[in-house]
């Protein structure tokens, strides 16, 4: 008896783990989706109606947007560098029944040649909050928390120009 048990918990821990590892993939195809600008990638982790926060960073209030409006803005700006990469880690995942959170370090790296600098970077963590729809987790809120800059902040009207002029 007390072997099934064991056995018991031990399935609710691998069933935890894959549901963590799910919500991990989740939020990183956000990210591998805007670097490569594969924006119906991105727009399939996005709900409906998502929470989108940069205040910490741009001292814009959050605001409820939907995805088709944050590949609006993410588009008219990161394809306009030579190249993104986001860089994500330290993963902390806490599950409750259909709903989900997600915090994580996230650096962003921006670069596009420029007689001043070609690199801009971007540090700081992300909270997500997370549904689960048809078996599918999705994304419901994205808070940036800003932590530093460093390198050539002039590069992002400079990508603006670049995607302008598409």
């Amino acid at each position: 008896m007390l072997f099934l048990a064991l056995m018991g918990t031990a399935q609710k821990t691998t069933d935890m783990n894959t549901e963590k590892w799910t919500i991990v993939e989740t939020v990183t195809q956000l990210f591998v989706a805007t670097d490569s600008s594969n924006w119906q990638k991105l727009q399939a982790v996005l709900a409906d109606s998502v929470q989108l926060d940069y205040s910490s960073m741009n001292n814009q209030p959050a605001s409820m947007t939907s995805p088709t409006e944050i590949i609006e803005q993410w588009s008219a700006v990161l394809p306009g560098f030579d190249f993104t990469h986001h860089q994500l880690g330290n993963f902390m995942v806490e599950i409750n029944g259909e709903t989900a959170h997600c915090f994580c370090y996230g650096t962003a790296t921006h670069y596009l040649e420029s007689d001043e600098g070609n690199i801009w970077t971007v540090v700081g963590t992300y909270d997500f909050d997370l549904q689960k729809e048809n078996n599918q987790w999705i994304i419901t809120a994205i808070r940036f928390n800003y932590k530093y800059q460093s390198g050539n902040a002039k590069l992002i009207s400079m990508a603006i120009e670049n995607q302008q002029e598409k």
